[in-house]
């Protein structure tokens, strides 16, 4: 199968599409073939060297396609079926690729919409878990109009939550529409909050990483208050926890953003799409910031 792969650490020019093995499921496990994949910010970590060190590497770790072979202990689910799903071996940016955790794609969504979903949904929902957002809580989300952020909107906005989100001007008319009172980032971002919520925010989430824990401790209380998955030396300096899947992940959710999809109360925004074979190109782009949305591997 053709995969997209990296042996050396650097720029996107060190990516290619290699010829592997077709990969086999295990127990509890389901392959697909891939039809999309989702690209996030951590595959150019790993491809910088930030994250694990071993050589070669391959990518991906959400896609979306039919169930092609099926694993021991896998009831519900058979061949043929289109379902989306995280793959804990990093290698979902592939023709084939060994799915973990999945649900049924929706029937309003495409494959690129389905691949889009799983990373930011399950970081959204493992972070409203761990800050504990109820129905009657005001959670203020920062940098709501990303892929996390809109996933965390629409979760909490589920849960019966009032919800704050920050992003640019052009940014509000989408947020209103997720269910989100839109306040705009950086300098006056906490006064233009307090003029929506006067007495400030029960909980916070920062999904932006834009060096405003101290505000966003200030407005929610306490940094017991806040949770952040982007700002791992902020979240030091200020006493807010950083999230991170290593304490558990949030793999419930798949099923639950199914559901929402069905209905039409829950969609991520694919900003552009490329087929495997430009894998590098969709980095530049991801790490550029050019394009509102999330970056989707198209299989041919």
């Amino acid at each position: 199968m053709k995969a997209a792969r990296f042996s050396r650490f650097g720029g996107p020019e060190v990516l290619e599409v290699v010829d592997l093995p077709d990969p086999h499921p295990g127990a509890r496990e389901i392959r697909i073939k891939v039809r999309a994949a989702g690209v996030n910010a951590g595959d150019w970590q790993k491809r910088q060297g930030l994250l694990d060190q071993e050589l070669p590497q391959t990518l991906g770790y959400e896609a979306a396609g039919l169930v092609d072979e099926i694993g021991d202990d896998v009831p519900g689910v058979a061949v043929g079926d289109r379902v989306f799903g995280i793959s804990p071996y990093g290698a979902a940016q592939a023709e084939s690729a060994v799915l973990s955790h999945w649900a049924p794609v929706p029937d309003p969504l495409d494959y690129a919409r389905a691949a889009a979903i799983p990373v930011a949904a399950e970081t959204a929902a493992r972070s409203l878990d761990q800050l504990g957002v109820t129905a009657g809580r005001t959670v203020l989300v920062n940098g709501a109009s990303g892929s996390v952020g809109s996933a965390a909107v629409q979760l909490a906005v589920a849960r019966g939550a009032r919800v704050i989100g920050t992003g640019s001007p052009g940014t509000h008319d989408a947020l209103r529409a997720l269910g989100a009172e839109p306040v705009a980032y950086g300098a006056g971002m906490p006064e233009r909050v307090r003029a929506v919520v006067p007495s400030g925010v029960d909980l916070a989430l920062d999904v932006a990483g834009s060096g405003v824990l101290p505000e966003l401790v200030a407005l929610a209380g306490a940094p017991e208050r806040v949770i952040t998955v982007a700002d791992f030396s902020g979240a030091r300096q200020t006493g807010v926890r950083f999230s991170r899947g290593d304490t558990g992940r949030a793999t419930y959710a798949l099923a639950q953003v199914a559901r929402l999809a069905e209905t039409g109360r829950f969609s991520i925004q694919v900003g552009r799409t490329f087929p495997l074979t430009e894998v590098a190109d969709a980095h530049r782009c991801g790490e550029a910031g050019a394009a509102r949305g999330k970056l989707v591997l198209l299989m041919d």
